[in-house]
């Protein structure tokens, strides 16, 4: 026998690479929220720069992700991983380095683009180099144990890079943290995967991708800056423009269904009421989400001068409490996928209710006696209800959605998260009051986000009551096959599931 150590096979360091990627990029949306009042002092800025660090990144996700998973299907998935990778890289730098508003929200939208090209990348090296079984099993289970991680460590890793102040960097650590870790996924995607691409490769939809950018760029901006300058003239028309403009991308993309091409979003899929239904549940939830993290920022560093560090250790409540309930969800879920998501936005908007009630004095007495404790109960009760919810919602939406379509409707379904994450900044940004949004504001936008969830909750009445799918041999999934079947349906998108 030789004495000589194991080399792991070339796959699972592809793997690695590829899922260090994708950790970098929730790592960095995660983490960035407790920086933010730190970057709107140092420069200069109100909180319009604070939404929009948020907003340009969320925004340019969304509208890039469907047409990077089509650009490796065409391109090649390696090779666009690559340019990906490198683009965030890059702009992680300019971001790090940004001595102005403009230039760190244009750095901000550069690594949401890149980080559009280059996620529905990052699970192909499972799809093409892990057969179906225990190996690819193994595969999909370290993928979600690291984006666990990532959710749990994100804001926990921004909070210590602030603290401590890492080499007198400031906030900017948060975005040169990518620069070493990228560049060592970088070398590794290049050594060590194996390219793809489909076959025959799908037409990209070239008016769809501009009509769909235009118009949802017309409805965010006026809604993520028109209220500070007091809603002027130019916010009003794109307001308006941003009507036939989406009416123009509808009208397109019917044209290109009726003529057999592939469009960007089929509109007989907006006919099916489940997933209509679903997508205006997805919306409102992720929405919700979004407002009460920003909006906790605000008012606990803004507002009550607590540190990143104590608003991230308190925080770290409500991942802790999705991690309680997540698991369970993934096994018993599938079959009563209607129930567990009603159940889990009810919880959900109890456990918001709780914390807006906090912040109100209602549990406290008085707001400048708020403490983690007061809180952590609210955010741990959010994050039971998300745990329940979420591991079904994806399948739940696509469930009655036809096998040839299912590609797109899931690249819809995610671009609808992300930018269901831009309307949410937005609506909390309006509903602050003045230049330091403090401690009402929050409690005013935490409500706003419970009537959310709870609208959201009736809306899974249109939810299929379970989930009827099954393996090739007429069992129900397990829980590792509802996991690899939900991650290759919405995070990949144009990937089949099996």
């Amino acid at each position: 026998m030789s004495g000589r150590p194991r080399v792991p096979e070339r796959r699972w360091l592809a793997l690695l690479a590829a899922l260090t990627a994708a950790f970098m990029d929730l790592v960095d949306v995660t983490a960035v929220n407790v920086a933010l009042p730190r970057i709107q002092r140092d420069l200069h800025a109100g909180p319009w720069l604070g939404r929009w660090t948020v907003s340009a990144y969320a925004l340019a996700y969304a509208l890039t992700l469907v047409t990077g998973g089509r650009l490796g299907d065409i391109l090649g998935r390696r090779r666009v991983l690559l340019a990906g990778l490198a683009g965030f890289v890059f702009a992680s730098w300019a971001a790090g380095a940004a001595h102005s508003p403009g230039a760190l929200i244009a750095a901000r939208a550069a690594q949401g683009v890149f980080a559009g090209v280059m996620v529905p990348q990052t699970l192909s090296v499972i799809g093409v180099q892990f057969p179906p079984g225990r190996a690819r099993a193994r595969a999909f289970t370290l993928y979600g144990m690291l984006l666990g991680a990532a959710q749990v460590g994100g804001p926990l890793l921004g909070g210590l890079l602030l603290h401590y102040d890492v080499a007198g960097l400031g906030w900017r650590a948060i975005f040169l943290v990518n620069v070493p870790v990228g560049l060592v996924a970088l070398l590794g995607v290049d050594r060590w995967m194996d390219d793809s691409r489909a076959t025959p490769p799908p037409r990209l939809d070239v008016a769809g991708v501009l009509l769909a950018g235009t118009g949802a760029l017309a409805l965010t901006l006026p809604l993520v800056q028109g209220r500070e300058p007091g809603w002027p003239r130019w916010s009003v028309f794109l307001l308006v423009a941003s009507v036939p403009a989406l009416a123009a991308f509808g009208a397109v993309e019917a044209r290109r269904e009726r003529l057999g091409l592939s469009p960007l979003v089929p509109p007989s899929l907006l006919r099916r009421r489940s997933f209509a239904a679903g997508l205006v549940l997805t919306t409102a939830l992720f929405g919700a989400v979004a407002a009460c993290f920003i909006a906790l920022t605000w008012g606990l560093q803004s507002g009550l001068g607590w540190s990143p560090l104590r608003v991230a250790l308190t925080g770290a409540a409500w991942p802790a409490g999705m991690a309680l309930t997540a698991q369970p969800t993934h096994r018993l879920g599938p079959p009563r996928a209607r129930a567990f998501v009603r159940t889990g936005l009810l919880v959900m908007a109890c456990g918001v209710g709780g914390v807006a009630g906090a912040f109100t004095g209602a549990f406290t007495g008085a707001e400048g006696d708020l403490r983690p404790w007061h809180l952590v109960p609210g955010l741990l009760v959010a994050g039971i209800g998300m745990g329940l919810a979420l591991p079904v919602l994806a399948n739940a939406v696509l469930a009655d959605v036809p096998a040839d379509a299912s590609g797109a409707a899931s690249g819809v379904y995610t671009s609808v998260t992300q930018f269901a994450g831009v309307l949410g900044v937005a609506v909390a940004g309006i509903l602050a009051d003045g230049a330091s949004p403090g401690p009402a504001a929050t409690a005013r936008t935490l409500g706003v986000a419970a009537v959310a969830l709870l609208g959201a909750g009736a809306l899974s009445a249109l939810l299929p009551r379970g989930l009827a799918w099954a393996d090739a041999d007429g069992r129900a999934p397990s829980r590792l096959g509802t996991i690899r079947a939900s991650l290759l349906r919405h995070v990949h998108p144009g990937r089949p599931s099996r």
